[in-house]
C-alpha cells in the first residue's frame, strides 16, 4: 500500500516537473507582462508565477482532463487582478515605473491584452474570467492597443538660431 502511493506521488511529482518545464517560460512571460516588470529584473512576476504554479501542483490530482496550462494561467490572471485591486484600491489608478512598454497601460488594459492578444484567449472567456462584458473587454483591448500604439512623443528638438553669414 505505501509503496503504491509513493509510485503515485512519484508519477505525480514527475507529470509537473514535465508540465514546469513545457509552460514555466511562457508563464513567467505573461506574468511579467502583467506585472510591467523588465524580463531581466522581474521579481513581481517570478513569485505571481510561484503562487499560480504552487496552486496548480496543489490542486493536481483534481483537474481530471483539464488543461493545467489553463488553470494555471486562470490562477495568474485572477491573482494579479486580487493584487492590483487590493494594493491600488481598484484596476486601473497607478502605473509602474517601467521601461517596460506595457508600463504605460493601467493593470486592467494588461490584464485584457494579456490574456486576449498574447495568450489568445477569447473575448468571451477573458470577459467572464474578468466578470467584464464581451463589448468592454473589446473596448479595453481598442484602448490598450491604441496607447502602445500611438505613444506621445517627447519635446521637439531645439531649434538654434544660426548667424547668416553674408555673401
Amino acid at each position: 500500500m505505501l509503496e503504491r502511493q509513493a509510485s503515485r506521488a512519484a508519477l505525480r511529482a514527475r507529470e509537473f516537473e514535465a508540465f514546469v518545464a513545457g509552460a514555466a517560460g511562457r508563464l513567467l512571460h505573461a506574468a511579467t507582462l502583467l506585472t510591467a516588470e523588465t524580463p531581466d529584473d522581474n521579481p513581481r512576476a517570478r513569485r505571481l508565477l510561484t503562487l499560480a504554479l504552487a496552486h496548480t501542483y496543489a490542486s493536481w490530482d483534481r483537474l481530471h482532463g483539464e488543461d493545467p496550462y489553463d488553470r494555471t494561467r486562470q490562477y495568474l490572471a485572477t491573482r494579479f487582478a486580487r493584487g492590483a485591486w487590493h494594493h491600488l484600491g481598484a484596476l486601473g489608478r497607478s502605473r509602474p515605473r517601467s521601461t517596460s512598454p506595457m508600463a504605460p497601460l493601467t493593470p486592467q488594459e494588461r490584464l485584457v491584452l494579456v490574456l486576449h492578444l498574447h495568450e489568445g484567449v477569447a473575448e468571451e472567456q477573458t470577459a467572464a474570467l474578468l466578470g467584464l462584458s464581451p463589448e468592454r473587454v473589446r473596448a479595453i483591448a481598442h484602448r490598450a492597443t491604441s496607447t502602445l500604439l500611438h505613444r506621445p512623443r517627447g519635446p521637439a528638438p531645439a531649434v538654434t538660431a544660426t548667424k547668416a553669414v553674408p555673401s
